[in-house]
């Protein structure tokens, strides 16, 4: 029997990070979509929020599961889903990026501490700071592929 425990805390945003998830009861549909339709496809999603225009998830991958995949997975149907129910006048799409990496056990409940707290976090920062902080955080730089 095979056993993987390996994290990933996945960052996704809307197109040209438009502001489409403006309101805390429209984000809350849509996480709590995102997380019944993970369920329904065997993906593990610990925990997942976000604010405006990004979602933060916290998945567990799989033996037979690549982060791709699982990204895919979500932002697809959610959109699909999401244009359905009309929340917004504009269509709603994902961008086709998105930002993935690896979390150690030890780190766990910090990042699933950092994700319930997104609405919090950018009253104090936007998106972009919270990015470059990353990034300078941890010395990345862009790679193309």
């Amino acid at each position: 029997m095979s056993w993987v425990r390996i994290w990933v805390h996945i960052v996704f945003t809307t197109k040209r990070r438009n502001h489409l998830l403006r309101t805390k009861e429209i984000r809350q549909a849509m996480f709590r979509h995102i997380k019944e339709n993970a369920e329904k496809k065997d993906i593990y999603l610990n925990c997942i929020n976000g604010y405006t225009d990004h979602a933060h998830c916290l998945i567990s991958l799989g033996k037979e599961q690549s982060v791709s995949q699982i990204v895919q997975l979500m932002k697809g149907e959610s959109s699909r889903w999401f244009n359905k129910q009309k929340f917004i006048p504009q269509y709603f799409s994902w961008q086709d990026d998105y930002w993935a990496v690896g979390v150690s056990e030890s780190h766990l409940s910090a990042v699933e501490n950092y994700i319930h707290n997104q609405e919090k976090h950018h009253k104090v920062k936007t998106f972009q700071e919270e990015i470059d902080n990353f990034m300078e955080k941890y010395g990345w730089k862009f790679i193309k592929q």
